[in-house]
């Protein structure tokens, strides 16, 4: 029985001294490593805006009155000049009959005054050979003089009516040919504010009936930029762009026009840039959103370098790099801003450091940077060449120290 408790105790020990060596070894580290490659990289700036047509006309009505008629309905297509839709012209019909009455009562007063200027022309020639002859006095002349000014002022006079009979006769035909409204362009009828029955009044401000897209085939997105990236957007560049509709499509288009005016919301400065889109197939309409990228930058078989190779350091104080870090931080050192960031090249040309892995160690080199993107970065000055192969994260070890730790021989509780 003793043989068997010393057997025992011998085994426990050796168990304690090797689990005790395996605990207290120095963990095991490894290395994630990305190879370089050479490509495309294109930078862009994400922005979102909503789809319009380029030309949107609200057409509305210049008279008041009922809607007696409508010849148009959503998504109609119309031509210039055709009726989309017809006011009541009872009223305008009456208006204009009672112009033409006064029209032409002006007219009648305007031939009687020209006949008594006539009368009195006439008058004064004969009264001017009566003075000559003595017959009648001076009085006399000088009065048929007054006369024949009187119908001269008279004609004026009626001159004066026919023009303003003729003017009241012409705006009411003008209301008349009003109460049939048309379309002002060629276009498709987005919009349809009344019904047959309804009231309008133009009496403060002219109502709008219909919204009118005059060419769908081509169509334009209005994106806000922030002022950080506005610098780097110029006309013609080019743009690509996704809608919820067709998430399995990419549009693409150009940047059109660049305006000047500032939007501010919540101290929040952008701009707004306008995007011109072929829509010839019609699958886009107005109102959706659309997710822009707008290519700012492009090179073609640049080396590419993975954005977490600049943002890797090792954990390790053989190299020095922690010692590195702490005294920077105790001097007020910052740390450099990671050129990384999607759709950015602002660090473009700063230097950065990455680490290759050779004989199983990190060796620190300095790189200059360029464009980038969300998955590479172009390397403009380094020692590296394609096909290297930079660390970009580390395993210490003690995760997996850790876990077997953490792992009991009476399995796992519950």
């Amino acid at each position: 029985m003793k043989k068997f408790v010393i057997i025992a105790l011998v085994l426990l020990v050796i168990a304690a001294s090797g689990g005790y060596l395996f605990y207290k070894r120095t963990p095991e580290i490894s290395y994630k490593t990305a190879r370089l490659e050479r490509g495309t990289i294109v930078s862009t700036v994400s922005a979102t805006g909503n789809l319009s047509a380029v030309t949107t006309v609200q057409v509305g009505t210049q008279v008041s009155g009922t809607i007696q008629k409508l010849y148009v309905d959503f998504n109609s297509r119309v031509r210039k000049g055709e009726a989309i839709a017809e006011i009541d012209p009872s009223l305008f019909n009456a208006s204009v009959e009672q112009s033409k009455g006064s029209f032409l009562s002006a007219e009648a007063s305007l031939q009687k005054a020209k006949v008594s200027l006539l009368d009195a022309k006439r008058t004064l020639e004969r009264n001017k050979k009566l003075l000559k002859d003595g017959i009648i006095s001076q009085a006399d002349y000088e009065l048929s003089e007054t006369v024949l000014q009187s119908a001269e002022a008279g004609v004026k006079a009626a001159e004066g009516n026919l023009a303003q009979a003729k003017g009241a006769l012409m705006q009411s035909q003008t209301n008349l040919r009003y109460s049939v409204i048309r379309s002002p362009v060629d276009g498709v009828v987005i919009s349809r504010a009344i019904d047959v029955g309804q009231t309008v009044a133009a009496s403060f401000s002219t109502p709008t009936l219909f919204t009118i897209a005059q060419d769908l085939t081509k169509m334009q997105i209005e994106v806000s930029v922030d002022e950080a990236d506005i610098s780097r957007i110029v006309l013609q560049q080019k743009t690509s762009f996704t809608v919820d509709s067709y998430p399995e499509q990419t549009f693409h288009g150009r940047v059109t026009q660049i305006r000047s005016a500032p939007v501010i919301n919540q101290n929040v400065v952008t701009y707004v840039v306008v995007v011109s889109v072929d829509n010839s197939d019609l699958k886009l309409k107005p109102g959706m959103t659309a997710n822009v990228s707008i290519e700012v930058a492009k090179t073609g078989d640049a080396l590419k370098l993975p954005p977490a190779a600049l943002r890797f350091k090792p954990k390790t104080e053989d190299d020095g790099t922690n010692v590195k870090k702490s005294e920077e931080q105790k001097r007020g050192g910052h740390q450099r801003q990671n050129p990384g960031k999607a759709g950015g090249d602002k660090n473009s040309g700063r230097d950065q450091k990455v680490y290759l892995l050779k004989d199983g160690k990190p060796v620190v080199t300095s790189v200059k940077t360029g464009i980038a993107n969300n998955s590479s970065i172009e390397l403009l000055e380094s020692d590296l060449k394609e096909g290297d192969e930079v660390i970009v994260g580390q395993n210490s070890g003690e995760s997996k120290k850790k876990s077997g730790m953490s792992s009991s021989p009476m399995g796992p509780r519950f």
